[in-house]
């Protein structure tokens, strides 16, 4: 009862309330609602300070920004958006806000279009390289199912597109990534969906901001051979993963191209099938069936693994 009066007494301020609206609709920066809002940056930041306190928001840092959005756990996450739901969204300073909102995302995605545009010839260059993009995505949605799940996790999630291929079809979705460039994108692409339920984020693949036990589906789309070191990388996607939970992997099998180290960074030039059943069973995942599509000179395989109930303990009488 405490947390709730707490959480209301915190909601209970105009603009206090404009900011709840404003961050239910996107991820927002102090700047960007400074802009939107018209009032001064000490003032936003005491305001978004008692939300986040309150837990109605959440705050993340993004290099040297920092994010606000809309808590979607517990309590006062319902609360959250039971609040946002009730608030007129066409009438007075709301609509105001939304208006200049939608300003802020084409500014978002005109710079998004500008990152893209410098770096579309080097993705270009590698899809050639292996079996089309849509003959890849139809695999993998054969590979999850159309059943709906709850949660996706999407590791190394560059323009977003894992989570907007599953978009219909999950209750949340996440996408992380060390790359500003890269988020600054797929936030664009995301917002012009009106998808609420995706969010993207700044983080390291080797310690991911994301509870244990939490995720239904956890991809990787053509990220491992970018990592130092796959078995800590998929050990901590692992501990994410709920019971019953799946981590699909999308990388090359081995090859010779070896530009794709010294001109894109690639550090590993694919992997053997064992070597990725190997660490899924490491990692405490049981390895499944591994999806391949052949391209030429690159092949691309869907590995997963599963993470089993623990074995109960037989009792000793």
């Amino acid at each position: 009862m405490d947390l709730l009066l707490a959480s209301l007494r915190a909601a209970g301020e105009p603009t206090r309330l404009r900011l709840l609206a404003l961050c239910a609709h996107a991820e927002l920066s102090v700047g960007e609602l400074v802009q939107i809002l018209g009032q001064s940056q000490p003032r936003i930041s005491r305001h978004l300070k008692l939300l986040v306190e309150a837990g109605l928001l959440v705050r993340f840092r993004e290099g040297v920004q920092v994010f606000y959005r809309v808590n979607d756990h517990g309590v006062q996450g319902a609360l959250s958006r039971t609040l946002v739901d009730l608030i007129p969204q066409h009438e007075g300073d709301i609509a105001r806000d939304l208006t200049r909102l939608e300003q802020i995302r084409a500014q978002r995605a005109e710079a998004a279009d500008a990152y893209f545009e410098a770096n579309a010839a080097q993705w270009d260059k590698i899809r050639q390289l292996h079996v089309p993009e849509e003959e890849l995505e139809d695999r993998l949605r054969s590979v999850v199912g159309s059943d709906p799940f709850g949660t996706l996790l999407d590791v190394g999630t560059g323009t977003g597109r894992m989570l907007e291929l599953f978009a219909e079809q999950i209750e949340r979705g996440v996408g992380i990534d060390s790359s500003t460039g890269m988020l600054s994108v797929a936030r664009a692409r995301l917002e012009k969906l009106g998808a609420r339920h995706l969010q993207v984020r700044k983080g390291d693949m080797y310690a991911l901001s994301v509870e244990d036990d939490s995720v239904d589906v956890a991809t990787m789309h053509l990220v491992l051979h970018y990592s130092d070191s796959p078995q800590r990388v998929i050990n901590e996607v692992a501990r994410t993963l709920a019971v019953g939970g799946r981590l699909l992997i999308v990388d090359f099998a081995p090859h010779a191209e070896t530009s794709l180290r010294d001109e894109h960074r690639h550090r590993w030039l694919g992997f053997e099938s064992d070597t990725i059943k190997d660490a899924l069973s490491v990692a405490g995942l049981e390895p499944g069936p591994v999806e391949s599509l052949v391209g030429d000179p690159l092949t691309v395989n869907i590995w997963q693994g599963v993470r089993q109930p623990a074995p109960q303990r037989s009792s000793v009488h």
